[in-house]
């Protein structure tokens, strides 16, 4: 490492950098970084050795619960602060990564939101994250555009564009390319911190704010921890405490054994919880992986109507709407498919169910990945939800137990749901090595959330030597066996003479050891990040 900034003698970039972005990394934006990472840095990290701890003691036997030392205050009466008022309507939103063509079709999809997507969705490679920052400043300037010169195209803003909220990459991240005092710093404080800097003044002049989503956390002191983060960058930058909004992602299990906790840890600043279906799964299957007799059958059979997930979900409407904040549903994944009518009516048919259900359970919104399923999912809310939302429908009739929360399951495990879970992770991974954090494959728009399922699984089955439908059990040759025939495949649709120029010979080998080795990997983008 060598040091590039004589002014700033505790910031280093790494070796591999070669674009130090003069317009972003001011010497002013730097020392905001440099700060952030001095006050808050030791605290995440204590936060990630207590998911070490309480990982023990699940590994033991354990099982998550309702906090016996918080009882009072989920048993209280109090409600969140305010919801701003370009918040109060969010029936359906869209999510992406950072790249520009993406901030613009997404803002002008329909949508009543937009979350631009450092984390799952964003291959976390310098140039990704710091071009996608300086997207986001010309986007809330209203000066993004894109010329395409191969399709003689080009992209801007249309006058009415969704309100943008951004996701910073979870606490479990380092950004590598940015050293402090000789540490590589959080990545979350880096997205968060460069984001507030260069556009708080700017969006308060617009009579809005910078609006956040927080991702995987697992426990209501990690909500306190962004709390802090929040109330000193406001006070830093001399704007009134709780202008920053976020919505935290309830995409672990243990978060939603917590849910009053994290909405009050946070209460000034949240306005809602979104139901992160996807990273919920992952998570459920991580965190009791070692337990006896404990499997989770094919991903596709897992779905938002499988109890333990239908339950979850009503818990958080109703917890949000005790509390005066949204419920936000889940992802549809689905992309339009192309030349062929019937199998295209198929997936929109189930996408408008997804979110026929999740209105009429009282959700205040929901997800797409896709600017064409913004018409869908707006046809729903538009029947069922005639207010901007229905935070007044408080769900009382739903009582939600941790039994059900913690229910396993039923369904099956294949050759097939093997297969697919080799070939999606690899082609995943590959992907993502190259730079793309969100990738359709199959007619599914896949990020790094779907890929942990596939390898979380992959390890668990084999750990648990489980018994698939035909009756075969799943043993270390069979695995190897049905992973070297999904590679032939993949080598031969590729073309061999191909792959050189690819990164499946680096994704292969790395989702072959993520798979065999003993110790789990708690996040597949941790060992592939040096790879970027």
């Amino acid at each position: 490492m060598e040091n590039t900034l004589l002014k700033q003698p505790k910031i280093q970039f790494a070796d591999n950098v070669k674009n130090y972005y003069p317009e972003l990394l001011t010497d002013e934006a730097i020392a905001f970084i440099t700060i952030l990472q001095e006050r808050f840095n030791d605290k995440r990290l204590a936060l990630l050795e207590a998911r070490k701890k309480e990982q023990k003691r699940f590994d033991s036997g354990m099982l998550p619960c309702f906090p016996s030392e918080t009882e009072t205050l989920r048993k209280s009466d109090w409600v969140a602060g305010e919801i701003p008022h370009d918040l109060k309507d969010r029936r359906v939103e869209i999510t992406g990564p950072v790249d520009r063509k993406m901030i613009i079709n997404a803002l002008n999809s329909g949508a009543k939101t937009f979350m631009a997507d450092f984390e799952d969705s964003n291959s976390p490679n310098w140039k990704n994250c710091m071009e996608g920052q300086q997207n986001l400043i010309d986007a809330n300037n209203k000066t993004i555009s894109l010329a395409d010169h191969a399709r003689e195209k080009t992209y801007q803003l249309q006058n009415d564009t969704a309100v943008l909220l951004v996701r910073p990459r979870g606490l479990h991240l380092n950004e590598r390319h940015l050293l402090v005092n000789d540490n590589e710093a959080s990545a979350s404080l880096v997205d968060f911190g460069l984001y507030v800097f260069h556009n708080t003044e700017t969006l308060l002049k617009q009579n809005t704010a910078p609006y956040f989503y927080l991702p995987k956390l697992e426990h209501y002191l990690e909500a306190r921890w962004w709390n802090e983060v929040f109330e000193f960058a406001q006070e830093f930058l001399n704007v009134p405490i709780s202008t920053f909004k976020a919505t935290v992602l309830v995409e672990t299990i243990t978060a939603s054994f917590q849910l009053d906790e994290i909405i009050y840890e946070l209460k000034d600043h949240i306005v809602g919880l979104n139901c992160g279906r996807w990273d919920y799964i992952f998570s459920y299957i991580k965190k009791f992986r070692n337990h006896k007799n404990f499997t989770v059958p094919n991903r596709d059979q897992v779905t938002m109507t499988t109890p333990f997930m239908n339950a979850y979900s009503k818990l958080v409407i109703q917890r949000c709407h005790k509390r005066g904040i949204s419920a936000i549903g889940g992802m549809a994944a689905q992309i339009p498919i192309k030349n062929n009518e019937k199998e295209n009516a198929a997936a929109l048919e189930k996408v408008r169910l997804d979110k026929e259900r999740e209105v009429r359970n009282g959700h205040d919104g929901t997800w797409v990945a896709h600017p064409a399923l913004v018409s869908v999912a707006l046809g729903e809310f538009d029947k069922y939800m005639p207010t901007d939302n229905q935070i007044h429908n408080k769900r009382e009739d739903f009582l939600i137990t941790e039994a059900q929360l913690l229910e396993i399951p039923e369904g099956t495990v294949s050759e097939a749901g093997i297969r697919k879970n080799i070939n999606v992770g690899i082609l995943y991974l590959e992907a993502w090595l190259r730079g793309h954090g969100a990738v359709a494959l199959y007619n599914l728009m896949e990020d790094a959330a779907t890929a942990e399922i596939s390898r979380t699984q992959l390890w668990q089955w084999l750990k648990n030597e489980v018994v698939l439908e035909d009756g075969r059990t799943l043993t270390l040759e069979l695995y190897m066996e049905l992973f070297d025939d999904e590679i032939e495949k993949i080598i031969t649709e590729v073309g061999e003479s191909n792959i050189a120029d690819t990164k499946f010979k680096l994704a292969i080998k790395l989702f072959d050891k993520l798979v065999l080795s003993d110790k789990f990997e708690e996040f597949l983008t941790i060992p592939a990040y040096k790879y970027l």
